[in-house]
């Protein structure tokens, strides 16, 4: 078996492999970036067809490269997101090897540096930046059983409505993914039922501005730790049909049925939580206070930004969260298939190094692991609240490649032109 010598090893060609290697290119760091299936793999085969970025295109890159062919304010579709960062990773020289899965990670044995065993062989490296992303391990409860007559699937494995066989869909999940995947099956003519959690609503564009733009100038984007309470709190935001606010209200009157947190299944009939009107009121509260802080900033900093009086009017609670449902049976309704938007969690299996709380997270500040030389780049609030996000991991990146190469200054810093203030 091969061994092979390098000083820096990233892990993982997706967004936060590119940005890692370009910030250590230009710090004359020697790396080699691994992935195991292609440049931004996940974006390629583990979301579903129709799905494109919740944030515009002038928001969502890098800032040496912007889309081809995409308008500033447009929402750009995964698979251009995925030819981005090939172009990126072309247009930086990126030393990248493809179909290279790494399956172990520990010390090596000479207690300098690490060893990664793949099926190549063996890559010895001085540092390693982990670049594996947030989204590792869907994360489905074992509450409904498995059925041949109910399909079964995690976003990740959602493609289309043809996926699905002819029947009802019970999606459970209203964050960005499950609102996304309920509007298109209703589009698609099926029956949905809307399982709805606690959640963030903001709106999509208010005064002529992205919410990603206000979320820069209110510091959002900086905030270094989730509130209390809100950890797992998802967002419904949408870049879909052109990128829209995303209102339970609209989803209701379209004919999705929207129900509370699933509970439980017996024998084929599903409990819901009584939490349905006090989650969306909840999500409300959220949507209005970033409107109050958004008229608040502009009147501090004279803006002359048009003023939408009507945005702050919510509309009458739909009937279906008013009288909700507790109980759902899965025949009688006709639901043949459930959709799991529950979230991913970490898998870090292959690590076999003392580097993991009680979770099973990364024990690390700001991305350097307490194993030195270890580092991780791209998990949600890895810095700040940015992190997971293209732009965000950029900036991480950076820091990262300072603290493994202190001593080269960047020749070429990069220009940061992404306006996300």
């Amino acid at each position: 078996m091969t061994v092979e010598i390098v000083d820096t090893l990233v892990i993982g060609g997706g967004q936060a492999g590119v940005a890692m290697s370009e910030h250590l290119r230009v710090r004359n760091v020697p790396h080699l970036v691994v992935e195991r299936g292609r440049i931004a793999e996940r974006w390629r085969s583990e979301r579903w067809d129709s799905l494109v970025a919740n944030g515009p295109a002038w928001h969502d890159r890098f800032p040496n490269r912007r889309f081809d062919g995409i308008a500033p304010d447009g929402f750009v579709p995964k698979e251009e997101i995925a030819a981005y960062f090939e172009a990126y990773a072309r247009q930086i020289d990126m030393p990248v090897r493809c179909g290279v899965e790494v399956r172990k990670l520990s010390r090596a044995s000479s207690g300098h540096g690490f060893e990664a065993q793949t099926a190549a062989g063996t890559i010895q490296a001085r540092n390693v930046v982990v670049a594996t992303g947030p989204f590792q391990k869907p994360l489905v409860p074992t509450l409904i059983p498995q059925s041949p007559n109910l399909f079964q699937t995690h976003s990740q494995g959602y493609k289309n409505p043809a996926q699905l066989p002819q029947g009802g869909v019970l999606v459970i999940g209203a964050g960005a993914s499950g609102v996304q995947i309920a509007e298109e099956l209703k589009r698609a003519g099926r029956a949905v039922w809307l399982s709805v959690g606690p959640h963030d609503r903001p709106a999509r564009r208010y005064r002529g501005k992205d919410f990603v733009w206000w979320l820069g100038v209110l510091g959002m984007w900086d905030m270094k730790t989730p509130g209390p309470g809100t950890e797992h709190v998802t967002i419904a935001v949408s870049g879909a049909q052109g990128g829209h606010t995303v209102d339970f209200r609209n989803l209701a009157a379209s004919g999705i049925t929207l129900v509370g947190r699933t509970l439980s299944c017996h024998e084929g009939v599903l409990s819901f939580a009584t939490d349905l009107q006090k989650n969306i009121e909840a999500g409300d509260a959220n949507y209005l206070a970033m409107l109050d802080a958004a008229d608040a900033y502009v009147t501090a900093q004279g803006l002359d930004l048009p003023e939408e009086p009507q945005a702050h009017r919510i509309g009458d609670l739909p009937e279906c969260v008013t009288t909700p449902l507790t109980e759902l049976d899965l025949a009688e309704s006709g639901v043949t298939s459930i959709i799991w938007a529950t979230g991913y969690g970490y898998d870090y299996s292959w690590l076999d190094l003392d580097v993991l709380d009680a979770r099973g997270a990364p024990r690390h500040e700001g991305g350097v692991s307490v194993e030195p030389g270890l580092y991780f780049l791209g998990l949600s609030w890895l810095t700040r609240r940015a992190s997971p996000f293209i732009w965000g991991v950029w900036h991480d990146a950076a820091r990262l490649a300072a603290h493994i190469a202190p001593d080269h200054s960047a020749q070429g810093k990069a220009q940061d032109d992404v306006m996300h203030v």
